[in-house]
């Protein structure tokens, strides 16, 4: 058994503690007889936290509502199906070193995590006296993707338009607004663009867009500017408009900046933001070490991916395989939540049943009062035990919360396992934890289920309970 975190002394202490182990029979017959409320009531009333005050000092990381008893999810680990999954696996380290790797603005501000946000810097770049000196740069390279989709008799002038922003779409008898992020519009033609990160209409109404557009008699052409162009997404009505992509437009506006070195020379803060701009917008840092780049391709080859480097044309072969990589991550991300989920319902339920019980018989003071799991955030894959007579409380953490915990605590585990389940004591003085302990039950085992008999939780949460 591993005792990473403990002292010699008090691993002996536990090693060879003289206490007894329970008697589960005689335990189950005493809890039986003793009062809901008390320390020590019945696993029934283990489940719905015994009625003494909470320890206020664990109360400062917010609450979640409460947990469900069953989950509807299997009791399993996610499987790896495929080689993309592999592949998945075995990017993450490389692919997360490249993007932490790099600074950009737009990452520190959380910039672009809300649609105003982009549109407002679209809007900027597309203001033909806006204060980035580009006159109608943008507009032109905007307008000419527009056009590259219509027919050559429909296409529209290239410049000369007003841009508005936040448009109320809606006639006269609509019951409700319908807002148009952005209107570019001039004396023969309107484009109103809806900005979304996919290619969707995300509930707004393409036929009223349409509408205004042509009012006064002006061509009217409906525009949807968004991260990912995903054409599943575009119904009702959504699959006639124009799509035109970040990466697209900011490839053409880097062009367009790449050639004009005497405007670069004299707008050096305006050239780094739009810099900043197209690596955070067109799928982040492009500036990739030949180690990683090394680390990648053997990764390709390792995993049965590395055929797709001879596939032609090379942009769609690329293009297929990060649209696939994406649904995998995408998928295994959700998977890992499902599996955490999981894992919070059952370490609930055992300490509820099982632990709780088995603690409360080896201590005379400070017995688990209450088995809570109620933290969200960071701090979601924890389970509380709230003590009496004012006792810290003991934690068993997982996953990205012990990852939080070993991090500030004053004495980390040197080398963590993050598969198996942390033991941690509450500073009840200075806030946080002042010891963590890296049990030797894995999170496996906790989805197949912890035999009643099984003892590693219970004594390493009594030795948490004992140390000074």
């Amino acid at each position: 058994m591993r005792y990473d975190g403990l002292s010699p002394a008090d691993a002996g202490c536990l090693l060879h503690s003289d206490h007894p182990g329970p008697d589960f029979a005689a335990a189950a017959s005493t809890r039986a007889r003793v009062p809901r409320g008390s320390v020590g009531a019945s696993t029934s009333s283990v489940e719905h936290p015994w009625p003494l005050a909470e320890n206020p000092s664990t109360t400062d990381r917010a609450a979640e509502p409460p947990l469900a008893e069953e989950s509807r999810y299997p009791l399993r680990m996610p499987t790896v199906s495929s080689s993309l999954d592999n592949m998945v696996t075995s990017l993450v380290p490389s692919l997360s070193r490249s993007l932490a790797e790099q600074f950009n603005v737009f990452r520190v501000m959380h910039h672009g995590t809300h649609e105003r946000q982009l549109s407002n810097v679209f809007a900027w770049l597309l203001l033909v006296d806006g204060t980035h000196d580009l006159g109608d740069a943008f507009q032109r390279l905007f307008i000419e993707q527009v056009n590259g989709s219509l027919p050559d008799a429909s296409r529209l002038p290239t410049s000369g338009y007003q841009v508005l922003q936040e448009v109320d779409t809606s006639g006269h008898d609509d019951l409700s607004k319908d807002i148009a992020d952005i209107v570019l519009t001039s004396p023969t033609a309107n484009l109103v663009v809806e900005n979304f990160e996919s290619s969707d209409g995300h509930g707004h109404d393409f036929h009223r867009y349409l509408a205004y557009g042509s009012a006064g008699g002006k061509q009217s052409v409906v525009v949807l500017l968004c991260a990912r162009h995903e054409s599943h997404r575009q119904t009702s009505g959504w699959e006639q408009a124009i799509v035109l992509t970040y990466a697209d437009l900011l490839a053409s506006l880097e062009a367009h900046v790449a050639r004009d070195a005497t405007w670069q020379h004299t707008h050096p803060q305006q050239n780094f933001f739009i810099n900043q701009l197209v690596d955070h917008f067109t799928g982040g840092p492009t500036a990739v070490s030949s180690e990683a780049r090394i680390e990648f391709i053997n990764t390709m080859c390792q995993t049965g991916e590395s055929a797709r480097y001879g596939h032609r044309p090379q942009e769609v072969a690329a293009q297929e395989f990060a649209s696939l990589l994406a649904q995998h991550a995408k998928r295994q991300f959700e998977d890992g939540r499902r599996t955490l989920a999981e894992l919070k319902n059952t370490l609930k339920r055992y300490a509820v049943h099982t632990l709780a019980p088995q603690v409360n018989s080896g201590l005379s003071s400070g017995r688990v009062a209450s088995v809570q799991a109620r933290f969200v955030g960071q701090w979601e894959w924890c389970i509380t035990l709230n003590r009496a007579d004012s006792q810290p409380a003991i934690f068993l953490e997982f996953g990205p919360t012990a990852v939080v915990e070993n991090s500030r605590c004053p004495h980390p585990v040197a080398d963590p396992d993050f598969t198996e389940v942390f033991v941690t004591r509450e500073d009840a003085e200075h806030g946080g934890i002042d010891r963590i302990i890296q049990t030797d039950v894995a999170l496996g085992e906790v989805l197949a289920g912890l035999r009643e008999d099984d003892t590693r939780l219970r004594d390493l949460v009594l030795a948490v309970a004992r140390m000074n």
